[in-house]
């Protein structure tokens, strides 16, 4: 067995989102279709360069004030899919609220390895605390979210202290499983860099508020890493807490920040007010 019981093909199906989601191609079809459109709707700040490789941009959407805070939200896809583009739509949710959303992109694997993209997002918020007063936002505002890889990413970054706190959706944080699975053939992870890589083994002394949120109808493994690492947290004195979202699956969670009154969107509420 390679990991908690499981032998290769166990452990490669207990990380099959996809798999596990039938509706998966529909839903991010949907979520194209809506980002696209609030594009259209509320023209942004776009491609921003962080960075001098061609991924390493940053889109900003403004609310009606500006000066308020920003939600920094790093997309899915396992570090090797997706794009920002496509994840605009979470827009629907923050700026009626008057909360700015800024979309970070980043190399994927195989181009990059995992350290590179670690250090990519952690620089993708840096350089937003230090651009956003451009645009007359707020730099000591500034929260961090993502979903599924973008969830590990996002713990990646709450040592950073410009990072004032942070939602991880559906994330991994130990990556050793992820190293003996299928997701490994493009990530290419040793035992090292998985080690140095997952959050559940390394956390600040001091850090802001991280709700660590998982859909109640998603894998197993996926609701056992958040469950672990929210308790791993708060044991060690860190503010935040654990929060499932009943009866969200792996994508349809996505809603609960989507959609103004979800129970994500509420949760950045109560974040930001504090």
């Amino acid at each position: 067995m390679l990991y908690r019981g499981m032998d290769r093909a166990q452990l490669d199906d207990a990380y099959n989102n996809g798999a596990a989601v039938p509706e998966r191609d529909a839903i991010i079809a949907d979520w194209a279709v809506r980002s696209e459109r609030l594009r259209r709707e509320r023209p942004g700040r776009l491609d921003l360069r962080y960075g001098d490789s061609p991924r390493e941009r940053v889109d900003l959407f403004l609310g009606d004030d500006p000066h308020a805070p920003t939600l920094a939200f790093i997309h899915g896809g396992y570090w090797q899919m997706n794009n920002k583009e496509d994840y605009a739509f979470l827009g629907e949710g923050t700026l009626p609220h008057g909360i700015n959303l800024a979309l970070i992109e980043y190399t994927l694997a195989p181009a990059a390895r995992l350290d590179r993209i670690v250090a990519e997002v952690r620089r993708a918020v840096q350089y937003l605390a230090e651009h956003l007063g451009d645009y007359g936002a707020d730099p000591t505002r500034l929260y961090v979210s993502g979903h599924s890889a973008g969830g590990h990413l996002t713990a990646s970054t709450m040592p950073l202290r410009v990072v004032r706190g942070g939602i991880a959706i559906s994330g991994i944080y130990d990556l050793e499983p992820i190293r003996l699975n299928y997701l490994n053939v493009k990530l290419g992870l040793d035992k090292d860099e998985a080690e140095r890589n997952s959050p559940l083994l390394h956390f600040p002394p001091m850090a802001g508020e991280l709700v660590v949120a998982y859909g109640t109808r998603e894998l197993p493994e996926l609701c056992r890493q958040s469950v672990d690492y929210a308790q791993a947290w708060t044991e060690r004195g860190l503010a935040g807490h654990l929060l499932p979202i009943d009866g969200a699956d792996h994508f349809t969670i996505l809603e609960a920040l989507a959609n103004p009154e979800g129970e994500l969107m509420q949760a950045l509420l109560a974040m930001t007010a504090g």
